[in-house]
């Protein structure tokens, strides 16, 4: 139905952003990006826009939340293995951001996440595949 997945996120420093996120490994679509938006690529047809404040506030009438504070969204991401949630999340650590919670493991999934460096909840998770 759909063909692609744009989700917008306000950061209060686009350059300290995008530099936290490169570091995770992701990177940017240059064509969709300038000193007010970065498109982060996180797979095939998915995205994060990165929008400043100011940029993002053109697009609603409702104040921003401080995502510090308050819970706006969750972004959950699948990752390939337990090892690439781990890393994601070690990687997350190092450079600024914090973990508010241990990991979960359910058996059939394991996830792990972070707040980003504007508070933002990024959870990533490995599906055990099911056995037939």
């Amino acid at each position: 139905m759909h063909k692609q997945i744009f989700v917008n996120l306000p950061v209060k420093n686009l350059p300290k952003s995008m530099s936290f996120f490169k570091e995770l490994g992701y990177s940017f679509d240059v064509k969709f990006t300038n000193e007010q938006a970065a498109c982060m690529i996180l797979g095939e047809n998915l995205h994060v826009m990165l929008l400043t404040e100011n940029f993002f506030q053109g697009f609603t009438s409702k104040p921003i939340s401080d995502a510090t504070k308050q819970s706006e969204v969750l972004v959950c991401v699948s990752c390939d293995s337990r090892a690439q949630v781990d890393n994601l999340v070690a990687k997350a650590s190092a450079g600024g951001a914090t973990t508010p919670r241990p990991s979960q493991d359910h058996g059939f999934m394991y996830g792990h996440g972070f707040h980003d460096l504007d508070g933002h909840i990024w959870e990533f998770v490995y599906m055990e595949p099911q056995s037939t």
